[in-house]
Order: C-alpha cells, then structure tokens, then sequence
C-alpha cells in the first residue's frame, strides 16, 4: 500500500521528560539514517518542517513532582501549533522526538484539528512503560512517564489542556501495546480507567497479528481515524540500544515491523511520532536506522 498523503516531518528535540539527556539529537539523528529519501523512493512527498525549538523558560517555580513541567508544556504548545499548521496544509504529521513528553503536544494538535472538523481520534500507544503515571502517583516526578495519563485527563493541568479541552482522547479508543514494566500507580489508573492494554505476555500468547487486528478496531470504533505514539524503548534492546529507558524483553525487528504494517494496512492512520532514540546511547546509529524502517512500514512499505 502506498499513501496518497504527503508527510510533513517534525523534530521535536525535547528531553527534559527525563534524566536521561540525549533524545535531543534523536530528530537530526533519524535525518542522518535516511528518512527522507527513503520515504520518497515509497513515492511520497516529504515537506521537512524542521524541528520546534527548545523555550527558554525558568523552571525555578517547578513542582518535583512535575519536572521542568514549565518547558515541557511550553515546547507543547509550539509543536501543537506546529503540527495542527502541518494538518491545515494538508500533510500526515510525522513527529520525531524527543522524549515522550512531547506527545502531549503532538496529540493536542491532531486532536483540536479534527475537532474543529466535527472528528474524532483513536490512539494506538507502543511502549514497555505505561506512561501512565500522574503528580501524585509518579516515583520520580520525570514527566516522559506521564504523558498517556495526560492525553485521558489525568495530569499536570498546563499539559492537559495543550487541547483547550481535557480529555484529549476518548479512553475507549485507545489501546496500549508492548508492555512489560508497569508502576504500582499505573496499574491502578489504567483498571480505573479500563484502558485496554496489551503486554508482551498477551503478544507471546496470541501473536502481534491478532493484537494489532484488534487494537486497531478499539482505536477505530467510532473515529476517523488513529495516531500512532511509538516508543523506542518498547523494542528488544537487541535492534534498539539507543533509548534511555531499556526494560529487557520488548518485541523482536519482525513483531515491530508487523505493528507497522498493520497499521499501514489499516489505511486510517492520521499521524505517527518515533520518540526516545537517543543517539548517545546507540551503537552506530542502529536505533535510529530502526526508527527509519519502521516508519518507512508504518507508511507503506512492503516486502513483495
């Protein structure tokens, strides 16, 4: 399947989130490895956008429990803006990060774009963590393990309402997948919440076919569409050493590849963002190499 979309790509060379520092370069890392000319060689027009610059903003006043939270919310605005601008001229938003902090920003422009159009969006989460701590739940205040609390209505209020409106997404319709580490807190939220989520356990026992067919009939239901939110870190660390937040066992290149090719087969994929790679933690580029094809299979490519 080749998309009919022209992709506009976004840097978002934010990482804040957490302590890790290095997910800055991911954007002009994944640039280096390609990504461009590969997904024009698919037949798509590629518009670089360029990234969304970095705020200078005192976080003296910051809670400990929401670090640096004043320059993550205002780098969120930025790149809502910027990826609702890329939405308005008629593109695919493809967010590269950054940490996942920055989808909160990514989210809150697909979001209020398609509600002002009467639309509604579904979400499909990749990751090893849950992202599903808030202030008070959070063991260490970092704000990258909050951002899918965030986007259901449960986090800092500056992130929240990035989409003038909480919650972002409907948690009906949206799904996480690839999980193999969860906080005490998270646990609690997520069966609160009813969010459907997918751990690596359930890919070993039914197979990331059967996981994707299925997530993407929840992201669906009811929506005009999904946006992909996909972690690195979520990866074997075998094919993606170069994440800040490794947690042994992630899914193989082959089940990585097959959850983008199902949501290329679904046709109704709306935006995507590729966060956590984090060049000075790689060896030889390969983490970002991973993000280039994986891409270039979320976007059509095919083996035959």
């Amino acid at each position: 399947m080749i998309l009919d979309r022209t992709i506009g790509l976004i840097g978002a060379p934010m990482d804040v989130g957490g302590v890790c520092r290095g997910a800055s370069l991911g954007p002009d890392a994944v640039r280096i490895a390609g990504l461009v000319p590969k997904l024009e060689h698919l037949g798509l027009t590629v518009v670089d956008r360029g990234d969304v610059e970095m705020p200078k903003v005192d976080a003296g006043a910051d809670d400990p429990r929401t670090k640096n939270l004043g320059v993550i919310a205002a780098h969120g605005a930025l790149l809502r803006d910027e990826v609702r601008a890329a939405l308005a001229d008629g593109q695919l938003p493809l967010v590269i990060g950054g940490d996942h902090a920055v989808a909160c920003g990514t989210i809150a422009g697909v979001v209020s774009h398609h509600r002002e159009a009467g639309k509604k969006v579904g979400l499909i989460w990749f990751d090893a963590h849950g992202d599903m701590n808030t202030p008070e739940s959070s063991p260490s205040g970092n704000v990258h393990g909050m951002p899918l609390a965030t986007c259901l209505g449960r986090g800092p209020k500056s992130l929240m309402e990035l989409a003038d409106s909480s919650p972002m997404l409907d948690v009906k319709n949206s799904v996480l997948v690839g999980v193999h580490e969860l906080d005490d807190g998270e646990r609690a939220l997520i069966r609160e919440m009813g969010l459907r989520i997918y751990t690596m356990r359930e890919i070993d026992q039914i197979g990331m076919q059967r996981v994707m067919e299925e997530a993407i009939e929840i992201a669906c239901d009811g929506t005009d569409g999904f946006h992909v939110s996909f972690d690195v870190d979520g990866c074997d660390e075998f094919i993606a050493p170069g994440t800040g937040t490794i947690v042994p066992g992630g899914t193989s290149w082959r089940e990585s590849h097959l959850f983008m090719e199902n949501v290329a087969d679904s046709g109704r994929l709306v935006s995507m963002e590729l966060v956590e790679i984090n060049p000075l933690l790689d060896q030889k580029n390969r983490t970002s190499e991973l993000a280039v094809a994986l891409a270039e299979s979320a976007l059509g490519k095919l083996i035959f």
